[in-house]
């Protein structure tokens, strides 16, 4: 059985976390923090989570891993048969993580973690986040999902990345990026939320982030 390894307050652990429900396969989850201990190395390079077990070995990355999961197991699809339309939900996962959630990840330590981030940081990422928001409003379709008319690897990761954006902005800046430059995402993100499995990755991902904040506490 896949393992999955990770936690469920990282955003690419539930994109793979969702992917892995939506699709039916049975998985294990083993809790693992991002770290550098040598240990942890021998699985994960970087340190990073998430990775996975499979019966061939272990593999690292999340994109890699929605890939794998689509090859694998290829029923019911995440992915449009089509290979254009294909290539665009991975444009879509491309931007948003390339464009919008690593810009924005430069100003997770103190908008959770109570740290300071430098003022020169918050406007370059000002730039990036605001350029790449517009950017996504001439990529994104929400007829009704992200990349049309059905869900996709495209929603796994939009409904995990883009609170985020809305959070981050919202305690640095004053604003919520996202509500203002691209106000279909809210109800979009709504109708994603109420899916049964998006519900149990919400529910994991609350209960998670009390654990970790008692951890740090410690």
């Amino acid at each position: 059985m896949l393992k999955l390894c990770g936690f469920s307050v990282s955003n690419y652990y539930n994109k793979i976390k969702l992917a892995l429900m939506e699709k039916g396969i049975p998985f294990e989850e083993e809790v693992v923090y991002p770290s550098q201990d040598e240990t942890l190395k021998k699985d994960s390079p970087m340190g990073k989570v998430p990775f996975m077990r499979t019966d061939h070995g272990i593999l690292t990355e999340s994109q890699v891993l929605a890939e794998y999961l689509e090859d694998t197991y290829p029923q019911p699809p995440l992915y449009p048969a089509d290979a254009f339309a294909k290539a665009k939900c991975r444009e879509l996962i491309e931007h948003i993580e390339l464009n919008l959630e690593l810009p924005a990840r430069r100003l997770y330590p103190e908008v959770f973690f109570g740290g300071t981030v430098a003022d020169e940081v918050k406007k370059e990422a000002e730039k990036q986040i605001v350029r790449g928001l517009k950017s996504l409003a001439c990529l994104a379709h929400f007829e009704p999902f992200i990349a049309g008319k059905e869900f996709t690897h495209a929603d796994c990761a939009a409904w995990v990345h883009l609170p985020l954006i809305s959070q981050a902005t919202k305690k640095i800046y004053g604003r919520d990026f996202l509500e203002e430059l691209l106000p279909a995402a809210k109800p979009y993100l709504k109708l994603v939320s109420e899916r049964p499995q998006a519900q149990k990755v919400s529910a994991d991902r609350k209960a998670a982030t009390e654990a970790l904040m008692a951890r740090m506490k410690k």
